[in-house]
C-alpha cells in the first residue's frame, strides 16, 4: 500500500501546504504563533523561497556538475530589477516581474557564454568575479537606484492591495509556494527529459557527450540560462515577501548557502535540494530570532549551521534524501534471518 501512495506524496505535499494557512494549530518551540499567524506565514514564505532557489541551483551543480559561486548574481538581478521598476519608475508589478526576469535570462545567457568558455575551478572563479562586479555595484548606490548599504524598501503604493499589510501576509505564503512548484515543476520536467539525463552524463564524463555528436558548451549553457532565470525569479517573488532587497541578496554568502542547502540536502537527487534549502532557511530564521538568548558562539547562526553542516556531511554523506536508504538498509541488516 505504501508503495502505491509514494507517486503521491509529492501532491498530497503540495495539498497540505496549500491548506495550511487555514490551520489554527499551535506547534511550540518550532513557531512563535499558531500556523496562520502572520509571524508564522512569513517565515514560511522564505522557507519556501529558498527551496525552490536550492533547488534551482542544484540543477546546475547537482545534475550538469557546475559550480558556479555567483549564483546570487541572477537572484539579485530578478529581486533589484522588480524593485526598481516598480518603486523608481512606478511599472505594475507583475510588467516589471516579467521584464525582470527576461532581462536576468539575457543576463545569464550572456554571462554564461563567457563563463562557459572555461571549465573547474577556473569556471567557479569566473563566476564569483561577475557576482563581485554586481555586489560593488550594488553597494556603490549608481543613481540612487539600489539604495546602497542600506537597501531599497518596496514601494507598496506599485503593489496590488492583496500583496499589502501583515492581513495579506497568507497570499505571499502561497505566492512562494507557486514559485516552489514552478521550479520542482522545470527541474523534474528536465530529469524525465532526455536533456536531463544528457546533463547527468556531462556531470560525470564530459568527453564522452562530445563522442556521441552533442555540443558540451550549448548544454551547459541552456542550464546555466534555465538555473538563472529559475534564481531571478525566486529573487522576485524574495523581494515581494521580504518588502524589498538589500545588498545581502547579491553577496557570494548567499551563493554559499545555496551550495551548502543542496550538499545538506543532498545534491542531484530528487528532492534533497529543496529539503535542504527549507531546513537551512528555517535553521537561519529561528536562530536570528533565538541567537541573543543563546550562550556563547551558539548566539551566532552561522556558527551552529556550520556545525551541523559538519555533522550532517560526516555522518550522513548523502545528505538529507540519503537517510531512508540508509535507514532502508539499517533495518535490512538488524532483520532476523531464517533458515
Amino acid at each position: 500500500m505504501t508503495a502505491r501512495l509514494k507517486p503521491f506524496a509529492p501532491l498530497l505535499a503540495l495539498l497540505v501546504a496549500a491548506v495550511l494557512p487555514w490551520s489554527t494549530l499551535s506547534v511550540p518551540g518550532l513557531f512563535d504563533g499558531a500556523l496562520n499567524s502572520p509571524g508564522t506565514l512569513q517565515l514560511l514564505a522564505v522557507c519556501l523561497v529558498f527551496g525552490g532557489l536550492a533547488l534551482g541551483y542544484d540543477l546546475l551543480f547537482g545534475r550538469a556538475g557546475l559550480l558556479s559561486f555567483g549564483h546570487a548574481l541572477h537572484v539579485a538581478a530578478g529581486a533589484y530589477g522588480v524593485d526598481i521598476l516598480v518603486s523608481h519608475y512606478g511599472w505594475p508589478l507583475w510588467s516589471a516581474a516579467l521584464t525582470a526576469v527576461l532581462a536576468a535570462a539575457v543576463l545569464a545567457a550572456l554571462l554564461g557564454s563567457v563563463a562557459l568558455r572555461t571549465s573547474g575551478i577556473a569556471f567557479s572563479m569566473v563566476t564569483l568575479a561577475f557576482a563581485q562586479v554586481a555586489q560593488i555595484t550594488v553597494n556603490r548606490d549608481p543613481g540612487g537606484l539600489t539604495g546602497g548599504e542600506e537597501g531599497l524598501p518596496m514601494t507598496t503604493s506599485g503593489l496590488p492591495a492583496g500583496l499589502v499589510g501583515v492581513l495579506n501576509t497568507v497570499n505571499l505564503y502561497w505566492l512562494a509556494l507557486a514559485f516552489l512548484t514552478v521550479v520542482v515543476l522545470v527541474v523534474h520536467t528536465i530529469d524525465r527529459a532526455p536533456l536531463g539525463r544528457t546533463l547527468i552524463g556531462l556531470r560525470d564524463d564530459e568527453r564522452r557527450i562530445a563522442v556521441l555528436g552533442l555540443s558540451p558548451y550549448r548544454l551547459k549553457l541552456v542550464a546555466f540560462v534555465t538555473a538563472g532565470a529559475l534564481a531571478a525569479l525566486g529573487g522576485v517573488i524574495y523581494a515581494l515577501v521580504a518588502g524589498g532587497v538589500s545588498p545581502h541578496i547579491a553577496s557570494s554568502e548567499l551563493t554559499l548557502s545555496l551550495i551548502v542547502m543542496a550538499v545538506l540536502g543532498g545534491a542531484g537527487t530528487r528532492w534533497g535540494a529543496l529539503l535542504g534549502g527549507i531546513l537551512y532557511a528555517y535553521l537561519d530564521q529561528r536562530l536570528a530570532r533565538l541567537g541573543g538568548g543563546l550562550p556563547g558562539p551558539f548566539g551566532q547562526p552561522l556558527f551552529v549551521l556550520g556545525t551541523l553542516f559538519m555533522l550532517a556531511v560526516y555522518f550522513v554523506p548523502g545528505g538529507l534524501a540519503g537517510l531512508s536508504r540508509r535507514w532502508q538498509t539499517l533495518l535490512g541488516a538488524l532483520k532476523p534471518r531464517t533458515g
